[in-house]
């Protein structure tokens, strides 16, 4: 079979505060994932760092959505080889198969097979705030990992609307229509701080318990602040 066709074999361990993922790849396979992904391998897995689909789709995933401008090519020669993945952030991995197309919020990105295309999108400017929103557009067919920030669940739309705060959402079926809209909350109105997303359709939306963004706000006081005696 085509390596598009392949259901790599896998484990996910460790989850869902610190996973990481053992991919298998028989002779003559590879998987593509993010730079600085390896977190160990035995010595039959060979690398290749290129900036996958040339320069203009590196410097897109580089400067629209967060990602490496580099990927890296893992495959196993002369025999089957393992390889070990790891996120950078605290969190779950989620494997799907992608036969058609699959959105990832930015920096869920974490390895795919050959038959995955990963290109960034920019949706435009929507809402009051005038903000923009940045998806990665992964598609093609085959094995595809990503990751959450804490524990990642999914969920199952069937003809029906869902609302998540943008922080939250990591994955969706392109089946799903999405708009984005603000919190009319005053809070929100004031301190510009809930952008949410508004899910229609059939198909099926990964969410995470965690949000950097708020993580980010509830550590904020406690940062060191430079005094001028300092």
């Amino acid at each position: 079979a085509a390596q598009a066709e392949l259901i790599m074999e896998y484990e996910i361990t460790n989850n869902p505060s610190f996973s990481c993922v053992e991919v298998t790849l028989p002779a003559g396979h590879s998987i593509i994932s993010e730079a600085g992904a390896m977190a160990w391998k035995d010595v039959h897995v060979r690398a290749e760092t290129a900036s996958r689909g040339g320069v203009l789709q590196g410097l897109k995933r580089k400067l629209l959505a967060g990602e490496s401008f580099f990927q890296n090519t893992w495959t196993a020669e002369g025999e089957a080889g393992s390889i070990t993945l790891a996120p950078g952030a605290c969190g779950d991995i989620q494997h799907a198969e992608v036969d058609g197309e699959i959105l990832l919020e930015k920096s869920a990105f974490l390895a795919a097979s050959e038959g995955v295309g990963v290109d960034s999108s920019f949706n435009g400017f929507k809402g009051f705030f005038n903000e923009g929103f940045f998806v990665l557009r992964c598609s093609g067919e085959g094995s595809l990992f990503f990751n959450s920030y804490g524990a990642m669940e999914c969920v199952e739309l069937n003809d029906e609307e869902y609302l998540v705060d943008n922080g939250y959402a990591v994955a969706w079926d392109s089946t799903l229509e999405y708009k984005i809209t603000r919190s009319k909350k005053v809070r929100s109105f004031l301190f510009s701080d809930q952008l949410l997303l508004r899910f229609s359709g059939r198909g099926r939306l990964w969410v995470q318990s965690r949000s950097p963004r708020v993580f980010a706000g509830w550590v904020h006081p406690f940062r060191r602040v430079k005094k001028d005696n300092d």
